[in-house]
């Protein structure tokens, strides 16, 4: 039965006995981490009622501080979130073993045999805002990977994120060892996390901007950075109508408060049905912020002059910047300029405009005749992500099992010396 109990422990501690539980970690049988991710699984579905009602607390306080639609709708979980966490506790259970796995095999001429080997990083460290699923995400993921994990949600999620947390608990106790993931609750405690770096491996941040800068600043211990998605489309002159439609609409509507969601629409300027998308996007009650040249042929419709400020916002709400150029490379000279390496889309038949948009753009995916949503640890089939790496290393994009390993070497001979 779960308990509702604080948690209590102090930093140092927490940070001391992930240090020794991570070796532990490193030792056990690929049949013991996957049968704990079912069992959480299995527990997910269990406490189905009490998670909702601990949600429920979160989102009415939430509420009555008027937190916006986009950002309450992170926030919330439902009976349907649930089965989708419970069914990726299960897709990373039956994904191919990560922890141990030789991944290159090498016999020198005199008989010594060099393998590399992946092993876990060690003890990780994860501090993130809103969205308490993450807690099940990245418990999930460390556990397939064998790391020890210290994690610390906001505040605006405090009740969701204990009971996840102790849904956790409940399902591993008896098959890991105890303080494989451990949870703080207190912001005063992060600072003190932040300088332990004897025993913490690696610090993910996964937020905002004003977050992932104080990790940056004060961190001891290597970071990977989540984050914002500045992330951007480009209709090419040759796109679909149908096509781009419904990608667009994709992108910016299905949930305009994740960072997957797209920020700015670049338009070719020979694009035919600039008119009809604008329409079709004011519909559906966006806000369309757009440049002095859409401005002057479309006003009358209701949209409002962006500022140069404008293309530097992640929105995370029904709001899109809308920009026209002239050439895919003028396209690319806007994403270069205001892109923060996350995710960006083009729209187009042209091969050749497709592969300048490839060639010449730095971020962790790039789709092509596809949403922007598709950046996302399930869909690229991960089961689930600690989040979306814009770091470039040790990962960039989407960090599942895989990414939570290195890879050491093992030598072996038969009395060689050197």
């Amino acid at each position: 039965m779960i308990s509702n109990v604080l948690i209590s422990a102090k930093p140092l501690e927490v940070a001391k006995q992930s240090k020794v539980v991570s070796l532990l970690l490193m030792g056990l049988k690929e049949d013991q981490r996957n049968l704990a991710l079912k069992n959480l699984a299995k527990k997910l579905r269990e406490n189905k009622a009490m998670i909702l009602s601990e949600n429920e607390k979160d989102y009415l306080h939430s509420k009555e501080k008027n937190l916006k639609a986009s950002l309450l709708n992170r926030l919330l979980i439902t009976e349907k979130l649930i089965e989708q966490m419970a069914q990726s506790c299960e897709l990373i259970a039956d994904a191919p073993q990560v922890v141990g796995q030789i991944v290159s095999s090498v016999k020198r001429a005199d008989g010594l045999l060099i393998e590399k080997q992946k092993i876990p990083l060690g003890v990780i460290a994860m501090i993130f805002e809103s969205r308490p699923n993450v807690v099940i995400d990245a418990s999930a993921l460390a556990i397939k990977s064998g790391n020890a994990l210290i994690f610390k949600g906001g505040s605006d999620a405090q009740y969701s994120n204990r009971i996840l947390f102790q849904v956790v608990e409940e399902a591993i106790q008896n098959i890991l060892p105890m303080g494989t993931i451990q949870m703080l609750e207190s912001r005063s405690e992060v600072d003190e996390l932040l300088v332990l770096n004897q025993y913490i491996n690696l610090v993910i941040p996964r937020g905002g901007e004003a977050l992932v800068k104080m990790v940056r600043s004060k961190a001891t211990m290597p970071v990977i950075a989540h984050d914002r998605g500045l992330c951007h489309l480009y209709i090419h002159e040759d796109a679909p109508w149908e096509m781009a439609e419904k990608i667009v609409t994709n992108a910016k509507i299905s949930r305009p408060g994740v960072c997957n969601s797209v920020e700015t629409l670049i338009i070719h300027q020979n694009f035919q049905e600039t008119k009809k998308l604008i329409v079709s996007l004011l519909k559906h009650n966006v806000e369309l912020k757009v440049d002095e040249t859409l401005y002057s042929q479309y006003k009358d419709l209701g949209v409002t002059k962006s500022s140069p400020q404008d293309y530097h916002q992640e929105w995370l709400d029904l709001v899109l910047c809308m920009k026209m150029v002239d050439s895919v490379e003028g396209a690319v000279k806007h994403i270069q300029h205001h892109g923060t390496n996350h995710t960006e889309g083009i729209i187009s038949q042209n091969p050749s405009a497709i592969e300048y948009f490839l060639n010449h753009l730095d971020a962790s995916c790039i789709v092509v005749n596809a949403s922007t949503r598709f950046n996302d640890g399930g869909e690229l089939g991960l089961g689930a992500e600690m989040g979306i790496s814009t770091s470039k290393l040790h990962a960039y994009g989407p960090m599942g099992a895989n990414e939570l390993t290195t890879a050491r070497y093992v030598v072996k001979g038969v009395g060689h010396i050197r």
